[in-house]
C-alpha cells in the first residue's frame, strides 16, 4: 500500500467560504479535532491577511504538536516574514507560498512576463527556505498553465529549496484525465522532481474535485489537499472524508492508505459544520443524514436481510452510532467529567462547571440526553469568547396566535451594561423577534439567511439556529441552541452581532497597543 499524506486546508481555504468567519477559539477547536482525525499537515490560515488570522495561526502553531502546521503566503517577503513569526513556535514550521502560472493570470493579474514570474518564484522560495525547513510552492491555476513552462518553473523552484510542489486546479476546470496527465508530464519532464513531493489541490466547480484528486494520486501525487465536508471558495474543495472512505472501501482498486482515523469522521464533520454555520446537505456522500437511510421498500427489505445488499459503508466506520442515553438528571459531576474527556474536550475548571450547570438544566427539561446534545453544549462553551462585553439576552416574550398579530418583547443588556427594552410586531414570531432585536441594537443590521434545525430527534430535541447577518456591511455568521426554537433563533441573532462587537473591540485594542508602542519608541 502506498502512503498518501493528507493536507487539510479547512482553516484557510475552507474559511474562505462566503459568510464563514471563525474566531481564534473556534479555529483552535477545529485544529485539535483535525489532529485527532490524523491529518498530516494543517493549513492554519493566512498570517499576513489580518491581525486576527496571525494570532489564530500562532495559537495553533504553539498548541498543536502531533500534526505539522503551515501558513499561506503570497510571493512577497513581508508575507513570508509574517508567516515565520506566526509559525516559528511549531514543531515543524512549514510555509505554503504561491504564484500564478497560467497565461491569463500572468497577463491580467500579475502583469508579468513568464521570465519575471520564474525569477520571482525562485527568489521567494530561496528567501523562504532560509527560515523554513519545509517550503511548499504552489503554481496557482496550474491546470490552465502551459505544461512546458510549468515544468521549467518547477525545476527552478526545487533547486531553490521547495520541498513540496502543489499543482492546483484553482478554478475546478480540469477533467480527471487532463489533471492526471499534467502530473505524469511533470514526472517525465522535470529532471529533479524526485527531490520534492507532488501535491494536488482541487476545487469542485464542475463536481470533479474528488475524482481529479484520485486521478492525480494514480499519476504519482503523494499529498492530497482538501477540506472537511468539502467546504471552500465557490463550490468548495475536495472532501477529505470522501477520499479517505473511497480509499478504504475500494482498496482493491486504490492501493493507497492514509493516517486518517475514519472513526473520527462524523465528529470532525459535525464540528466543522456547527462552527462554520454551513449545514451539510442531506444527500452528501459519507456524512449526509441520508447517507445510511433507505426509503425504498426493496432497499429496506434487502438491508434487513443482509446489510451489504445496499450498504457498502457501515455507519460505525465513520464513527456514527445511535444516540443512546448516556447520562441523566441523577448523574454526578464525576461521571459528567469522564464523559467530557472521553469526547476529547479539554475545558478549564470554570468552563467545565458552566457546562455541567447547562447539562443539569437540560436534564430537567429533556428526558434523554444524547451525545449530540452534549456535543452542542460543549462546543458552545469551549468556543465562547466571554472576556469582551457584549449584548446579553435578559428576557424575551413572544405572543403568537392564528387570530393575533405576532408581537415580541425583548429585554437586553448592552455592552455598556445598560438594560434596554422594546416591543415590535411582525408577520411571524421570528420576524417579530428579529425586528425587536434590530430596533434595540445600534448597529445597522440586515438578515441574509436564517435556518433552524433539530439536534437529534424526538419532540424534546434541542433546536439549533444559524443566521447570517450584515452588521454595518460586514457579513457575520451566528449560531444558537436552546430547547425552544424562538430562543435558539434569538441566541443565533445575538451571536452574529456579538461576533462583530468582539471583532471591533479587538481591533480597537490592537490599534491602541500599536499607538502606545509608537509613543514609547518616540519618547
Amino acid at each position: 500500500m502506498s502512503k498518501i499524506q493528507i493536507f487539510d486546508t479547512t482553516l484557510r481555504d475552507g474559511e474562505q467560504s462566503p459568510g464563514v468567519n471563525l474566531n481564534k477559539l473556534e479555529k483552535l477547536e477545529i485544529a485539535k479535532q483535525l489532529e485527532r482525525f490524523g491529518v498530516d499537515r494543517m493549513e492554519a490560515g493566512f498570517p499576513a491577511s489580518s491581525k486576527g488570522d496571525f494570532e489564530a495561526v500562532k495559537m495553533i502553531a504553539d498548541t498543536i504538536k502531533g500534526t505539522s502546521v503551515t501558513g499561506l503566503a503570497r510571493s512577497v517577503k513581508s508575507d513570508i516574514d509574517a508567516a515565520w513569526e506566526a509559525l516559528k513556535g511549531a514543531d515543524e514550521p512549514c510555509l505554503h507560498v504561491f504564484l500564478a502560472t497560467s497565461p491569463i493570470h500572468m497577463t491580467y493579474k500579475l502583469k508579468k512576463s513568464p521570465d519575471e514570474v520564474i525569477d520571482l518564484a525562485v527568489n521567494m522560495v530561496r528567501y523562504a527556505s532560509e527560515k523554513f525547513s519545509q517550503v511548499q510552492w504552489s503554481a496557482e491555476d496550474a491546470s490552465r498553465s502551459d505544461l512546458a513552462f510549468l515544468a521549467q518553473i518547477i525545476e527552478r523552484v526545487i533547486d531553490a529549496g521547495a520541498t513540496v510542489i502543489n499543482l492546483p486546479d484553482t478554478v475546478g476546470y480540469a477533467t480527471p484525465d487532463e489533471y492526471g496527465k499534467m502530473f505524469k508530464y511533470m514526472k517525465e519532464n522535470v529532471p529533479n522532481i524526485d527531490r520534492a513531493i507532488l501535491s494536488c489541490h482541487c476545487h469542485n466547480d464542475l463536481g470533479l474535485a474528488v475524482a481529479n484528486s484520485i486521478s492525480a494520486v494514480e499519476n504519482g501525487v503523494k499529498q492530497i489537499e482538501g477540506t472537511i465536508n468539502g467546504i471552500g471558495e465557490r463550490a468548495g474543495n475536495a472532501s477529505l472524508e470522501e477520499l479517505a472512505v473511497a480509499f478504504q472501501i475500494r482498496s482493491d482498486r486504490y492501493p493507497y492508505e492514509t493516517n486518517l482515523k475514519l472513526s473520527e469522521i462524523k465528529r470532525t464533520s459535525d464540528l466543522v459544520s456547527k462552527l462554520t454555520g454551513m449545514q451539510i446537505q442531506a444527500n452528501k456522500a459519507i456524512v449526509g443524514k441520508n447517507a445510511f437511510a433507505h426509503e425504498s421498500g426493496i432497499h429496506q427489505d434487502g438491508v434487513l436481510k443482509h446489510a451489504e445488499t445496499y450498504e457498502i459503508i457501515t455507519p460505525e466506520l465513520i464513527g456514527l452510532s445511535s444516540n443512546v442515553l448516556f447520562l441523566g438528571k441523577h448523574s454526578g459531576r464525576h461521571a459528567f467529567n469522564d464523559k467530557v474527556k472521553e469526547m476529547g474536550y479539554e475545558l478549564t475548571d470554570e468552563k467545565l462547571k458552566e457546562a455541567f450547570e447547562q447539562f443539569k438544566l437540560l436534564t430537567d427539561r429533556k428526558k434523554e440526553v444524547t451525545d449530540d446534545d452534549l456535543f452542542t453544549i460543549l462546543t458552545e462553551i469551549q468556543t465562547d469568547s466571554s472576556s469582551v462585553d457584549k449584548y446579553e439576552l435578559e428576557m424575551f416574550q413572544v405572543q403568537y396566535g392564528s387570530n393575533n398579530i405576532p408581537t415580541a418583547t425583548v429585554v437586553l443588556k448592552t455592552p455598556e451594561h445598560t438594560i434596554i427594552q422594546e416591543a415590535c410586531t411582525g408577520s411571524g414570531s421570528v420576524e417579530a423577534l428579529y425586528a425587536t432585536l434590530d430596533k434595540l441594537i445600534s448597529e445597522e443590521l440586515e438578515v441574509v439567511d436564517y435556518q433552524i434545525s433539530s439536534v437529534g430527534g424526538g419532540k424534546d430535541a434541542l433546536a439549533q439556529s444559524n443566521v447570517q447577518l450584515l452588521v454595518n456591511g460586514e457579513q457575520m455568521n451566528g449560531r444558537g441552541s436552546a430547547q425552544d426554537v424562538i430562543e435558539a433563533s434569538a441566541n443565533a441573532f445575538l451571536n452574529a452581532v456579538n461576533r462583530y462587537v468582539i471583532q471591533k473591540q479587538t481591533n480597537i485594542n490592537n490599534n491602541s497597543a500599536i499607538t502606545k508602542r509608537r509613543i514609547k519608541r518616540t519618547e
